[in-house]
């Protein structure tokens, strides 16, 4: 007899799970007047010694005022916060796929409000779609995803989260009750797949495709 399926409702974060971003590395090593390779490399030294993304950019430019600079690149026309290209191509599917099987869809991550309506324009139909800074709280803290649950509207052992960091995404939701899928792709991806707590996640995948699968072997 199949086992019914528990999860009700899969939420997910944004950069390098929905959005490849390696555009704004791109505009950020332009912005700095350094090689793209260079600041990429800086990012992993970061990310492996646990450090925030910024530190990265600082190495450059130490002292830089993240929100001026962000300012500064809008001003120029360099910063759209998200375009149709900056998609994973398995996006969209996946979504419209984890629709059409009747979960209830939600986008939620740490970026600016602004990026609420760049992600529906992208073309995504989610439940809700939100961000940290409208919320007024970042991951990894608790209150994140307990509003996540609550925007959901399902109980947290009825929600996968999904997300390409074990600090920030995988680990925290795990700990709020919820499904962990930790999907390995782009740098923290990489690099986090190397850490211990990698062999603690509920489901680890390489492609957001796989995630109806999971979810329907039954009791997931």
């Amino acid at each position: 007899m199949e086992t019914e399926n528990k999860i009700k409702a899969v939420v997910f974060d944004v950069g390098e799970t929905l959005v490849d971003e390696t555009r704004m590395w791109r505009q950020w090593a332009a912005y700095l007047g350094v090689p793209e390779s260079a600041v990429l490399a800086a990012l992993d030294t970061v990310i492996a010694r646990r450090g925030h993304h910024h530190e990265a950019l600082r190495s450059f430019r130490p002292g830089l005022d993240i929100k001026t600079a962000y300012a500064e690149q809008a001003e120029t026309g360099g910063r759209v916060i998200f375009a149709n290209d900056d998609l994973y191509p398995d996006a969209l599917p996946c979504l419209s796929a984890l629709r059409d099987r009747g979960y209830r869809i939600g986008i939620a991550g740490n970026q600016p409000a602004e990026a609420e309506d760049s992600l529906r324009e992208c073309g995504f139909t989610a439940d809700f779609v939100a961000s940290s800074a409208r919320w007024g709280v970042e991951k990894p803290s608790p209150v994140f995803f307990a509003k996540v649950r609550q925007a959901a509207g399902v109980d947290a052992a009825a929600l996968a989260y999904v997300g390409d960091r074990l600090d920030n995404d995988v680990g925290p939701a795990q700990a709020a009750g919820m499904t962990g899928i930790f999907i390995e792709r782009g740098p923290w991806g990489r690099i986090h797949a190397t850490w211990p707590e990698a062999a603690a996640v509920d489901f680890k995948i390489h492609g957001l495709m796989e995630i109806p699968g999971i979810l329907n072997r039954g009791g997931v």
